[in-house]
């Protein structure tokens, strides 16, 4: 079979490739979600005796927690290949969302949520990894977006068992039915092949021993890769805030503070995470024609002003049905730039970094959203939970403007190893 990246057409195996790394990303981000739609709808608080700081503390810990496995999964799949550690990470969080299942206390769901954390982080940098070495340039931004949507349906899934199905079935076993997906490796173990840009290069980053490795690794911060490391970490937690001072708290926000049940609550956010569909999808078609930096500079400032109506404007939402539901289907398309972050890093980085990049940056800038929930709970506290959440609209301008200090990629050739290095000698 030819190479699968050189391929200029596509072909059955980059939408297997596609499908499997999707499916994965589906259920990491709803088992990353679960809890928060938990302590709304079920007695979980009441069972756990916690308070709002403990809950502000597990909503983050599988975020910082992300970050750790981020860099190890993503530096293990460098050097193992993508494939295995696709597979590793999915048991990890399933094996996470089950342990939460049993927790008696704050600690025991703490370090649950902590190994979901572990498998969530890197389940995104080895998919994205995989799927961006496969397919064809021409088309990395939209398979890149395609693979991202996965959010919209863990969101989807999330919402559907936090609000209509735990209530009834309990939240025990709604975190333990959710471990389900990891019968899915047994799928991904006989369909899904590996990256053959990996395979050329596995022999030279196999031969390296653990000091070299480290070298590797530690060129994401020397001369040649450490400005664009710096920029991409740097959008990439922007956009990041962004998104979990909105999305930790909302469930609460709209039911507590708002007064909607959560029935109403549901619709809403069904209507958010629409627009994230259509987001996601438009994004990849919109950023392989026109490039990345504009369409996510526009789409960011789409949900920024989207965001303020629904948190500040609230006077203005709540006597105008069309313009609450027209705002949070805008907040949902503005979240569609999300496509663009995992090509964008893709096409940043060589081969023999860019899995660990991929998860350095990525779940760097997720696992600092551990302080996210508690910054909107300080903030509430002081003022409205509408002002804490507010705070995300400001750095989705941020994120709009400082994407604009990376190179565009739109289209560009993924750089081996080998090619690296010979452009370094040169």
């Amino acid at each position: 079979m030819p190479p699968l990246l050189s391929e200029g057409a596509l072909q059955p195996i980059h939408r297997r490739i596609l499908t499997f790394a999707w499916i994965g990303w589906i259920f990491d981000f709803y088992d990353l979600l679960l809890l928060s739609y938990l302590v709304t709808s079920t007695t979980l608080r009441q069972d756990l005796g916690l308070s709002r700081d403990q809950v502000a503390l597990l909503l983050g810990s599988a975020l910082g927690f992300s970050a750790v496995g981020g860099l190890l999964c993503g530096a293990l799949a460098d050097r193992y290949g993508r494939r295995p550690l696709l597979m590793a990470t999915i048991l990890v969080y399933s094996a996470g969302t089950f342990v939460s299942g049993l927790a008696d206390g704050m600690l025991s769901l703490f370090l649950a949520r902590a190994i979901t954390g572990l498998g969530v982080g890197g389940e995104w940098a080895v998919a994205h990894a995989l799927v961006g070495e496969t397919v064809p340039p021409h088309v990395r931004g939209r398979y890149g977006s395609y693979l991202q949507s996965g959010a919209v349906f863990g969101r989807f899934l999330a919402t559907i068992v936090g609000f209509s199905v735990a209530p009834w079935l309990g939240w025990r076993w709604s975190f333990m039915l959710s471990a389900l997906p990891a019968l899915m490796v047994v799928a991904i173990r006989h369909g899904m092949p590996e990256s053959d840009l990996w395979e050329r290069d596995k022999e030279q980053i196999r031969g390296r021993g653990v000091a070299d490795q480290l070298r590797a690794l530690g060129a994401m911060v020397g001369p040649e890769l450490r400005g664009v490391t710096s920029l991409a970490l740097l959008v990439t937690f922007l956009n990041m805030a962004a998104y979990w001072l909105k999305t930790s708290w909302l469930p609460t926000y709209f039911h507590e503070t708002r007064g909607f049940s959560p029935a109403e609550a549901s619709k809403l956010f069904f209507v958010e995470q629409l627009g994230s569909l259509v987001g996601y999808v438009s994004f990849g078609f919109l950023s392989d024609r026109f490039g990345r930096r504009p369409i996510f500079s526009i789409f960011s400032l789409t949900k920024a002003v989207s965001l303020m109506i629904v948190t500040l404007g609230w006077q203005a939402a709540a006597h105008s049905p069309p313009l609450l539901y027209g705002s949070m289907l805008l907040v949902g398309l503005g979240e569609g730039n999300w496509g663009g972050i995992g090509p964008l890093l893709n096409e940043l980085f060589p081969t023999r970094v860019r899995a660990a990049a991929l998860g350095i940056v990525y779940n760097l800038a997720r696992g600092a959203q551990f302080l996210a929930p508690l910054a909107v709970a300080m903030v509430a506290a002081q003022a409205t939970f509408a002002e804490g959440i507010a705070l995300a609209a400001g750095f989705a301008l941020l994120a709009a403007a400082f994407v604009w200090t990376l190179p565009e990629t739109k289209g560009s050739v993924l750089k081996s190893s080998r090619e690296t290095a010979s452009a370094s000698r040169a």
